[in-house]
């Protein structure tokens, strides 16, 4: 057995079937690309579904990372250490707000946001106790905790995991009479990605967001957008909000956050919101770490150049037409997406979105399928525009046959 297949059946038979990863083993990366076990040179299109926006190995993020390691890693949020106010104050600043409430992974700010909302809901909207309600989309991807997937519409995310968690109503995403429909005066908030990944990379109808921003005013109800694969850069503004000119009343942000080299995820909201805690509500044990807060506060400086969302905007623009240019043809049936990062329905004739991301695996190039005959294209917003070509020369290749 070659290396490669000895990595992978080791996998295979000691780690839970919980990912369908491509037949792949990565030994190191450096900016958009990728080396496996055997030396062969991939072209990464997925950047770790927006974990790697910056690249593997950013040369920024990896010296702050072992300055940090040198100090101090962990001291538990029963210290306070001297990077946690900076980072607080910096990336509430870039968002807009004035707190932070730092976590690990996305699932964990997104149950982060949950347990904000309902707590809002109680001490300030007024809302009887155990009566929240929380509204979200049809096909939304928020995580897989027990409390995700009770408002989750995939099949597989959800079957055999109940009992489920009451309190969320779903609609249809884009709908705004569906959303008004749904409110009620216990409504504490609605949770939208403002553009949905998983599900193909979703952008929804232009005034959408705007609409969902009124009502929520409106209602006296929270907005919160899940930016965890929208935001920090992807889809060449800062948030994916920004391009229907809407400020929610919370982000949840995760992935990019951290880098490509820690899990870092926080919610910022308004001192009004996140005010509603008092110790010992809320917690983790790595939430705001000084290795994360080292790292992400690099994050926020090198998004506060604008550099890298400008460079999304216009890769962006030439991704998102060079795909266009396949549409019609028989062999891509519609494309979706902003910036550097898109969805592609494949028709199913040429063949499931696995077996594409098979092909293209083979001429070293990595994306990821979703539903069905679908692939995602999100590639490092470091990305040289050459080495996008290239990407795309393979995908035309694979279209061709």
């Amino acid at each position: 057995m070659s290396t490669t297949e000895t990595a992978i059946a080791s996998a295979e038979a000691h780690s839970a079937h919980n990912y369908h990863p491509l037949p792949v083993v990565v030994a190191s990366a450096d900016g958009a690309w990728m080396t496996d076990v055997e030396g062969r040179r991939y072209l990464d299109m997925l950047a770790g579904y927006s974990a790697l926006n910056f690249g593997h190995g950013n040369r920024r993020l990896i010296d702050a990372a072992k300055a940090q390691l040198e100090r101090v890693t962990l001291t538990s949020r029963a210290f306070h250490h001297d990077r946690f106010a900076d980072f607080c104050t910096q990336l509430a600043e870039l968002c807009g707000m004035e707190m932070v409430l730092p976590m690990n992974t996305g699932a964990e700010a997104v149950e982060t946001a949950v347990k904000t909302a309902r707590k809002w809901g109680y001490r300030v909207k007024g809302v009887p106790d155990g009566m929240a309600k929380i509204i979200v989309a049809a096909d939304n991807f928020h995580g897989r905790t027990t409390t995700i997937v009770s408002f989750s519409t995939d099949h597989e995310a959800r079957a055999d995991f109940g009992p489920y968690t009451p309190g969320f109503e779903i609609v249809p995403y884009g709908d705004l009479t569906a959303l008004r429909e749904a409110m009620t005066e216990n409504t504490v908030a609605v949770l939208l990605e403002p553009i949905q990944g998983e599900a193909g990379v979703l952008v929804p109808p232009s005034g959408y967001l705007p609409g969902v921003r009124e009502l929520t005013r409106e209602r006296n109800v929270l907005f919160i957008a899940d930016e965890i694969q929208s935001g920090l850069g992807r889809t060449g503004r800062t948030f994916a909000c920004e391009h229907e000119g809407v400020v929610p009343d919370m982000y949840v942000l995760g992935k990019a956050l951290g880098g490509g080299v820690v899990p870092v995820s926080a919610v910022v909201s308004s001192a009004a919101v996140l005010g509603v805690y008092r110790p010992g509500e809320h917690g983790s044990t790595f939430g705001g770490n000084p290795l994360a807060c080292a790292v992400a506060l690099e994050v926020v400086a090198m998004l506060r150049t604008g550099e890298y969302q400008q460079r999304a905007a216009e890769l962006g623009d030439h991704l998102h037409q060079e795909l266009g240019l396949l549409v019609g043809g028989g062999a891509v049936q519609a494309v979706r997406g902003r910036g550097l990062w898109a969805g592609v329905d494949i028709d199913p004739a040429q063949g499931t979105g696995r077996e594409i991301s098979e092909k293209l695996m083979d001429r070293r190039v990595l994306v990821k399928d979703t539903h069905g005959s679908t692939i995602r294209i999100a590639p490092p917003l470091v990305i040289s525009k050459e080495d996008l070509d290239w990407g795309l020369e393979q995908l035309r290749e694979v279209l061709r046959g």
